[in-house]
C-alpha cells in the first residue's frame, strides 16, 4: 500500500511514473535510484520500503500531494479495496478476545526479559508474566524455572495493566493453590515430611514446606543445639495447623521425631545422655528424641537437688514411663529400675546393669494388674451394676504409675 501511495504521489508531481517494482525483502526499488545512498544503505542492512525521486523545485508540492494521498487512503477505500484503514481497524477489534481477572488461559512464551516474560495468549497485545509471579520459588531469572521461548503452559490472569493495555499473568498463583492442597492432604494423612530450615526468630524456626513458608514453634523443636545452627539443615516435621485462608502453616518437629524414632511401649529400657539439668528434673537425649526424667522418678529416696545426681553428658539407662504423642512428651524413670530403694544414689552402675531385669518385673506387674482389672470389670458387668473400672486397672490395685502434675513443667524443647 505504501508503494502505491508513493507511486501515485510521484506520478502526480512529475506527470510520469517512476517505474517502481517490488523488491523481495527490501520493499520497492527504483532503477533511477540504484546508485543513490538510500539504495546502498538498504544493502548495508537498512530496509528501504520505498523511494521517490525528488525534484528540488517541486519538493513542496510533492509533500503536499503525498499528504493528500495519505488522508484519502484513511478516509476512503483504495481502488479495488472494499474498506478503508479505519474499517480494517474496526474489523480487527471485533475479533479481540476478552479475558477476565481470575481466568485460566493457555499461553506460549515467546520472549524472556530481565523482569519476566512476554506470553502470547491470543490477545491483540502480548501478556506479561512478571518475574515475581513466575514461580513459587525465589528466582533471579525466568529461565531458572524453564520459562523459555516456545514453552506452553496454563496461566492465571492476575490483573489488567491499564497503562500498557496488556494482561498481567501469574504461574505462582496456581502453584500456591497446589501447594496448599498438598499440605492439607499430608495433614489428613498425618504424614511426616522433611523440611529445610530457612531462618530462626524469637518464636521458632521458619521452614520451607512444598514451597510454602511454615513455622515451627520453639516448644515443638526437639533439639538442644543452637537454633541458628539449624539454619540450612533438613528436619522432619508433622503438620499441626494448615490454614490457607489465614496463610498459617504450623508444624512440629518434636511430634515427628516421637512418631518416627520412638515406638517403644511402656516399660521399655533405652539408653540416653543427660542433655540439660533443671530444678525439676533432667532432660535425656535418646538419639535425637528428648524425654523428661522428673526429680520424683530418679530414686525412691528423696532428692533435694538434681545436680547432685546428674551432670550434662552423663550416660544412663532409663525406662519409658509414659508417652504422649499428641503433646510430644515422654516421661522417664530410673526409680522403677532400682533393685533396692536408693540404689540410684549409692550405686547407679548396679541399676543400669539390672535395668532389663527390673523393667521386665515392672512389665509383668502391669500385665497382671491389667488382667485383674479386666476380670473385675467383667464381674461387675455380669452383676449388672454397670460400673466400669479404670481401663488401665492400675489405680485400684496400688500399682499405678505416679500421677505427675507436669502441666506447669516446660516441654523438653522449651527448656
Amino acid at each position: 500500500m505504501v508503494g502505491a501511495l508513493a507511486q501515485g504521489a510521484a506520478a502526480a508531481a512529475l506527470k510520469e511514473p517512476l517505474g517502481l517494482s517490488p523488491a523481495p525483502s527490501l520493499g520497492f526499488s527504483c532503477s533511477g535510484l540504484s546508485g543513490h545512498r538510500l539504495s546502498r544503505a538498504a544493502h548495508n542492512g537498512f530496509r528501504v520500503h520505498c523511494a521517490m525521486a525528488v525534484v528540488p523545485k517541486k519538493k513542496d508540492s510533492l509533500i503536499s500531494v503525498a499528504e493528500e494521498h495519505w488522508l484519502r487512503a484513511i478516509e476512503t477505500p483504495l481502488e479495488g479495496v472494499s474498506f478503508s484503514i479505519d474499517d480494517f481497524s474496526q474489523a480487527l477489534s471485533n475479533y479481540d478476545v476478552n479475558f477476565e481477572v481470575g481466568q485460566m488461559v493457555k499461553g506460549t512464551v515467546f520472549m524472556s526479559t530481565n523482569n519476566g516474560a512476554l506470553v502470547d495468549i491470543g490477545a491483540k497485545a502480548p501478556a506479561f508474566l512478571p518475574i515475581s509471579e513466575a514461580s513459587i520459588l525465589r528466582i533471579k531469572s525466568v529461565e531458572e524455572v524453564g520459562l523459555i521461548p516456545g514453552l506452553e503452559d496454563d496461566f492465571y490472569v492476575l490483573r489488567s495493566d491499564d497503562d500498557n493495555g496488556r494482561m498481567v499473568l501469574s504461574l505462582k498463583k496456581t502453584q500456591l493453590d497446589l501447594a496448599w492442597e498438598r499440605c492439607k492432604q499430608l495433614q489428613a494423612e498425618d504424614a511426616i515430611v522433611k523440611t529445610l530450615v530457612l531462618a530462626a526468630n524469637r518464636g521458632g524456626l521458619v521452614v520451607d514446606v512444598e514451597g510454602l513458608r511454615g513455622f515451627v514453634p520453639f516448644s515443638h523443636i526437639s533439639s538442644k543445639t543452637s537454633y541458628d545452627d539449624l539454619i540450612g539443615k533438613i528436619i522432619p516435621v508433622k503438620f499441626m495447623e494448615v490454614d490457607e485462608e489465614q496463610a498459617r502453616l504450623v508444624l512440629s518437629n518434636k511430634k515427628a521425631l516421637v512418631e518416627n524414632q520412638i515406638s517403644l511401649g511402656i516399660g521399655s529400657v533405652v539408653e540416653g545422655v543427660v542433655q540439660t539439668v533443671k530444678p525439676y528434673g533432667a532432660f535425656i537425649d535418646m538419639k535425637g528424641v528428648y524425654g523428661l526424667l522428673h526429680i520424683s522418678q530418679i530414686s525412691h529416696e528423696r532428692i533435694t537437688s538434681v545436680e547432685n545426681v546428674f551432670q550434662p553428658g552423663d550416660k544412663l539407662k532409663v525406662m519409658i514411663l509414659s508417652q504422649d504423642k499428641e503433646r510430644g512428651r515422654i516421661s522417664l524413670s530410673t526409680k522403677k529400675l532400682e533393685p533396692t530403694p536408693g540404689d540410684m544414689l549409692r550405686n547407679p552402675s548396679l541399676v543400669y546393669e539390672m535395668a532389663e531385669e527390673m523393667a521386665q518385673t515392672f512389665r509383668q506387674r502391669i500385665a497382671q494388674a491389667e488382667a485383674a482389672a479386666r476380670a473385675e470389670e467383667l464381674r461387675l458387668n455380669q452383676e449388672g451394676e454397670g460400673l466400669q473400672s479404670d481401663s488401665s486397672g492400675l489405680g485400684s490395685l496400688g500399682l499405678a504409675l505416679e500421677e505427675l502434675d507436669i502441666s506447669s513443667v516446660p516441654s523438653a524443647v522449651e527448656a
